[in-house]
């Protein structure tokens, strides 16, 4: 069974180190990436080059380097953690691992919901939760107003779900905080008694519904459009819920500095350069992520995220997962 993010041990043996070639220890930061190296290295080499400092980046994923900085403490040689998920930072910010930010870096979000209560770390870039749905089957005015009607007894047998799947678990952790945890124990039991298929993740549930074995499916947005940029006319589009309902969900990947950082303000600067424009449209195009900002473009149609009123839920409360874990055993969604 998953532990809480907190107490997750695994062995730093297959952590990878990148180096950049150029300046000296005086003038370096070290970051912390629980992002994939594939997709950072090149915004690294980036702000390296426009803030005129080696970037030091040590690769592994996020639980990873959050143990690493727990067992360093003050002698870490961090000056940035960057996070795939709010939840790992949660755990730094409820330590007061992480400095406070300058309200230059954070009011550059255009959601204060992505950026911690603590101003302690800032999202770079968002995760929607959305419902997939099957365009051959269902026009979008089939869903239900709400993200927790799916317990209609209607989308019995019709929906798509991956109980593991760690973004799947966040949105749960998240419904505990916005409808409490007996209501959100109601709503599992109730999807539970509706026969949803149970999938391995978000792609083998898009797979689903676009085959006609499932009408809807619980994903993040952003593997559905990896799926359309290879075939525009794959049967299949997201559902983006608004108005602060609880299947609005936004979670990021986001990015702190160390409270034992040697280089403080060299360290914002880096989380300013991963808030440029430049960084965020790179984001947005390589993976299909939300900008965090007004001034990038989301990818096609995607909505921009000041169009989208999202639930009023503080982030760093996805750090609590093993109590969702426990509610999904005890309503036998695991």
């Amino acid at each position: 069974m998953p532990r809480s993010r907190s107490h997750i041990l695994i062995g730093m043996t297959t952590l990878a180190v990148s180096l950049s070639a150029c300046g000296g220890d005086d003038n370096s930061l070290t970051l912390y990436s629980g992002r994939g190296e594939d997709l950072v290295q090149p915004v690294v080499d980036l702000c390296s080059e426009q803030l005129g400092v080696e970037i030091k980046t040590r690769y592994g994923d996020s639980a990873e380097m959050l143990l690493l900085l727990q067992e360093e403490g003050g002698n870490t040689p961090a000056d940035v953690y960057f996070s795939q998920g709010a939840g790992f930072l949660g755990v730094l910010s409820a330590d007061n691992a992480l400095l406070p930010l300058d309200e230059s870096v954070t009011s550059t979000v255009s959601d204060p919901n992505l950026v911690s209560p603590k101003n302690d770390w800032v999202g770079i870039s968002g995760r929607a939760r959305t419902v997939a749905y099957n365009t051959n089957v269902l026009n979008e005015g089939d869903l239900p107003d709400s993200f927790v009607e799916f317990t209609d007894p209607k989308w019995s047998g019709r929906i798509g779900w991956a109980p593991t799947n760690a973004s799947f678990q966040d949105h749960i952790t998240a419904l505990r905080g916005l409808l409490g945890e007996d209501a959100t124990r109601t709503w599992l039991t109730e999807i539970v008694a509706n026969d949803p298929v149970s999938y391995d993740g978000n792609t083998a549930i898009l797979e689903g519904v676009a085959s006609g074995e499932i009408d809807v499916g619980f994903v993040n947005h952003y593997y559905l459009y990896r799926l359309l940029a290879e075939d525009p006319n794959y049967p299949v589009a997201n559902h983006f819920f608004s108005e602060g309902d609880p299947g609005a969900l936004v979670n990021v990947a986001g990015a702190g500095v160390v409270t034992h950082s040697q280089h403080p303000e060299a360290a914002e600067q880096l989380l300013t350069c991963l808030l440029s424009a430049e960084v965020q449209n790179y984001f947005a195009s390589t993976n299909y992520e939300l900008p965090v900002t007004d001034d990038a473009t989301p990818w096609a149609d995607l909505p921009r995220l000041n169009s989208l009123i999202l639930p009023n839920f503080d982030l760093n409360l996805l750090s609590d997962l093993q109590g969702t874990v426990d509610l999904l055993v005890e309503v036998g969604a695991l």
